[in-house]
């Protein structure tokens, strides 16, 4: 099947218009064939990316690393480097790490300006925070930190990371959240501050693995004809090309669940429908933020260039609906 995610749009856009059993007739091999990434060129060696589109067309892409490196694109095929959301990083990131890098952005704009959740941590334990930044622009040293909005320890049963902002249609702002431990988490946020709403303290519980490897992280929700989708990125990342990481969805009718998958499985219990997993050169694809632009839904993700040494690159696709589930295209 042809790639066309980063098409032109009204060619992109005609294509979406075909029905999925047409285009997957279109493709090479079975209907488990996975396409390509989109075409995309110059700075795309990414971790954990997250991408906005401003009201001049103008994408803006910020990913795990450093101060929250941005990129930038007008095409969203070339994208270029910029500078960082922090030039000077927070104080309060030392307490969580002792490499002053965050990880794992998640930016959206609301109610008139730019939104940036994303993590510090050290790797490998849940000694981790999600912070909270606002910028009226989304550009680089435009930021303002707003601290920590909930954080975990040693003795937690679950790990402060991979944050995701979701606003419902009746306005409520949800974050969810989680690494591994007990899995997928949300909570309540308050508009007004951006952070944990006092009048709801719950921390509800949307995907585990209970039994069997514990790996599921980056969360990612997603509201389409009623429906709640719950993207996560499941087993082992950041192994270069030994890394085994793949995305996985489920649905729920209520936004705090419960989530199953396409055969009823449970998120609680190891389910999860899977959406994209190694391919070709493509290997270990997660990381993802999944986004509405003006042709569809994107999933965009990291994925190890398996004839490139595993470097981490930019991964772009929109997305299809089969009987009401998300198929990469």
């Amino acid at each position: 099947m042809s790639r066309t995610a980063l098409l032109p749009r009204p060619l992109a856009r005609a294509l979406v218009s075909i029905p999925l059993a047409t285009l997957m007739a279109l493709a090479p091999g079975t209907a488990l064939a996975y396409p390509a990434p989109g075409h995309v060129t110059g700075d795309i060696v990414v971790h954990d990316p997250t991408l906005v589109r401003r009201s001049d067309g103008t994408y803006l892409l910020y990913a795990t690393g450093g101060g929250l490196a941005m990129r930038s694109s007008t095409d969203r095929v070339a994208f270029r480097a910029g500078g960082s959301a922090f030039p000077t990083v927070p104080s309060w990131w030392g307490r969580y790490s002792s490499v002053p890098e965050a990880w794992a952005p998640d930016i959206s704009y609301h109610g008139g300006k730019y939104l940036m959740y994303y993590a510090v941590s050290r790797f490998g334990s849940n000694t981790s925070a999600i912070g909270f930044a606002t910028s009226s622009t989304g550009l680089p040293g435009s930021w303002t930190d707003h601290g920590i909005v909930h954080s975990t320890d040693a003795s937690s049963d679950h790990n402060a990371i991979d944050p995701n902002l979701f606003v419902d249609d009746d306005g409520t702002w949800w974050l969810t959240f989680g690494s591994w431990w007990t899995g997928i988490k949300m909570i309540r946020l308050d508009p007004s501050t951006g952070k944990q709403h006092a009048g709801d303290r719950t921390r509800y519980s949307l995907a585990s693995r209970p039994t069997g490897s514990r790996a599921v992280e980056a969360p990612q929700l997603v509201k389409r004809n009623g429906l709640y989708y719950l993207f996560a990125s499941y087993d082992t990342c950041c192994a270069g090309t030994s890394s085994t990481y793949k995305i996985k969805v489920g649905r729920a009718s209520r936004v705090t669940g419960p989530y199953t998958d396409r055969a009823g499985v449970p998120m609680m219990n190891n389910g999860g429908t899977l959406v994209l997993e190694s391919h070709g050169r493509v290997i270990g694809p997660g990381g993802q933020s999944v986004i509405k632009d003006a042709d569809g839904h994107l999933l965009v993700y990291h994925y190890y260039d398996g004839q490139d040494g595993g470097t981490p690159k930019l991964g772009v696709n929109l997305l299809g609906w089969d009987g009401g589930w998300p198929t990469v295209y």
